[in-house]
């Protein structure tokens, strides 16, 4: 019986890739071609110490803006630009994540809507992305969770619930895969009269806070399994359990929807969801 042969390691020298874009070596057929490495042959790229890429230092400026929001709730003066600016007090356009996941590649794109009622939607964005070095060229499918509701969005955006609840989806499943910690333009609480528990309405403004998975099924098991407390929620838990539908040994460490890591909860909004 012959033997598998075992894969190397790929060993990444980041002086690799830098004259990759010389425009005098490539021409505009090869600027969209990969290299062995999985990377685009017209990009140079940014890497952290470990060799992976540095993803966050990928987005362009033209791509970011101060969050107004994280600047109004503290009463500080808004900036002119960006120059200094932490990323808790930036936001990032639509258009910058659509680039990151251009530069990234990509397999496949696809979204599962489900219509809570009229004025609730919600999207799972699933995102089959290319291998590379940092996968040791294994394709990876990741996927990530966002609502739109009548309550987190504006006038306007309330007549486009899908394509809001897909949007912010996406933003969600594009910055979580490759770690960076941005809040996405489109993910946050367009409106001016949600406030999460704890929170003191004086000077707040809601659009500063992020929608997560689990904000997401907090409000579904709520308003769809009549949930009022998160004891209620264990006990919706223990019947996942007894039915075999859904089982974690790390649930009994769970004592708010916070505690919830997004990853289980976005498998509990999927089994919710349709329950």
């Amino acid at each position: 019986m012959s033997k598998t042969k075992q894969k190397q390691p790929i060993e990444v020298k980041q002086e690799a890739f830098e004259n990759i874009n010389e425009e005098s070596t490539i021409s505009p057929f090869q600027k969209y071609s990969r290299n062995e490495y999985g990377l685009l042959n017209s990009v140079n790229y940014h890497f952290n110490d470990d060799g992976s890429i540095n993803w966050r230092k990928m987005i362009k400026n033209e791509f970011l803006y101060p969050n107004k929001g994280w600047f109004d709730l503290r009463k500080k003066e808004f900036p002119n630009s960006i120059e200094g600016l932490a990323d808790n007090q930036l936001l990032i356009m639509l258009g910058g994540i659509k680039e990151l996941t251009k530069l990234r590649g990509y397999n496949d794109i696809s979204y599962t809507i489900s219509h809570i009622d009229k004025n609730y939607v919600t999207a799972v964005c699933r995102i089959s992305w290319i291998g590379n070095y940092e996968t040791d060229d294994r394709v990876i499918a990741f996927e990530d969770a966002a609502n739109a509701t009548s309550e987190n969005t504006d006038d306007f955006c309330i007549k486009f619930l899908e394509t809001i609840a897909c949007n912010r989806a996406f933003v969600r499943c594009v910055r979580n895969f490759l770690n960076i910690h941005i809040v996405g333009a489109d993910e946050i609480d367009k409106s001016k009269t949600a406030l999460p528990s704890g929170i003191q309405e004086t000077g707040y403004d809601s659009s500063i806070i992020p929608i997560t998975p689990s904000n997401i099924l907090e409000k579904i098991v709520r308003e769809k399994h009549s949930v009022t407390s998160f004891d209620e929620f264990k006990n919706l838990l223990r019947d996942l359990w007894s039915s075999e539908t859904y089982r974690n040994e790390s649930a009994k460490d769970w004592f708010k929807f916070e505690d919830i890591p997004a990853k289980e909860a976005r498998s509990l909004l999927s089994i919710l969801s349709k329950k």
